[in-house]
């Protein structure tokens, strides 16, 4: 598994994804600037030029025309993924974190953080069709949790939003009417920080990473944890496979005592476990300081005949990104 290198930022990245299609990659950082690849070489396709502050989160539309990010700079932009223009920008008072579209790209969610006052809060935003008929207001505000919201997804049909941040707990709201539904159970939860949440691809459940060195596998309707996978690191990120029961963690040591230790004491790699049986069965190397972003992809297309490839990317501290294409053996890995 020969990775592809990728040096498109010149700061630490923050966040990777792959559009619907699996064709596109997506990668943020903190130099400003989303930045855009083709997903099966790691060819540069663009940036979008517009925020002044770090980019921590995106997410593309169902049919990858439109793309959202939010940023450090205390806004959250719309842009038309094509053409890299400008569609919308959505302003706060304070720094914006988590963004997430709905199920029909009609709804966004978006975090914003604790700042001079001013409390974390979810806010839901309409996203109209045409950018001309677009308003920032927004229709849904949540407040509660203490401290920063790193990550807001939206539950089945739209229907609620599931939060987790700095104070360990995952929430599920009603999205229409802003209750609180429920919170997981403290005995079984985070006992640190939950730094990342991804959904599965049927979204019955997701995955959370944690500062605690921990990552969670939760069902979605009923909150209750269902695995629980255990390194000797601190999780900055989680990705599950969408075809194998697989999950991979990413993180390592802080980042602030990485120039005091050697590279190889900072454990620094991609760790894969069972989804089921909790099990390490592998790792990949390669990153000179924490993982912060991973994302996996399934592309499928015909060249004369049908093809699928399965991928997986990691960003890191050390400002690059690494684009791993399986070979044939992954699919045959045994326990």
């Amino acid at each position: 598994m020969r990775p592809i290198l990728m040096k498109g930022h010149e700061r630490p990245l923050t966040f990777l994804k792959y559009n619907r299609d699996g064709d596109l990659l997506l990668s943020c950082a903190k130099d400003h600037k989303p930045t855009v690849w083709f997903a099966d070489n790691g060819e540069h396709l663009g940036t979008y030029c517009g925020h002044n502050g770090a980019v921590w989160c995106c997410d593309f539309s169902r049919d990858s025309s439109r793309l959202i990010t939010g940023s450090g700079d205390q806004t959250a932009k719309l842009w038309d993924v094509q053409t890299g223009r400008l569609l919308f920008t959505f302003n706060f008072d304070s720094p914006a974190r988590a963004v997430d579209l709905s199920v029909g790209d009609r709804l966004a969610v978006i975090t914003t953080d604790p700042f001079m006052g001013v409390t974390s809060a979810i806010h839901v935003k309409r996203i109209d069709r045409d950018p001309e008929d677009q308003v920032g207001e927004s229709i849904l505000i949540l407040k509660g949790p203490k401290g920063r919201i790193n990550r807001a997804v939206w539950g089945p049909l739209n229907r609620t939003i599931i939060s987790a941040g700095e104070d360990a707990v995952i929430r599920i709201w009603d999205a229409e009417t802003g209750k609180l539904l429920k919170e997981n159970d403290q005995e079984v939860g985070h006992k640190k920080t939950i730094t990342s949440l991804t959904k599965s691809a049927d979204g019955s459940h997701f995955l959370t990473g944690s500062l605690d060195q921990s990552a969670k596998l939760w069902d979605t309707r009923e909150l209750t944890l269902i695995k629980t996978y255990v390194t000797e690191r601190p999780v900055n990120a989680v990705a599950m496979s969408p075809l194998l029961d697989h999950v991979v963690l990413g993180g390592g040591q802080y980042a602030g005592d990485v120039t005091r230790t050697d590279h190889r004491a900072g454990k620094f790699e991609a760790k894969f476990y069972d989804k089921i049986l909790e099990e390490e069965i592998g790792g990949v190397k390669g990153h000179f300081g924490p993982l912060n972003a991973l994302a996996f992809n399934v592309l499928f297309y015909y060249l004369f005949t049908p093809f699928l490839t399965v991928s997986f990317s990691s960003g890191g501290e050390d400002g690059f990104i690494r684009l791993h294409h399986f070979d044939p053996d992954y699919f045959n890995i045994k326990i």
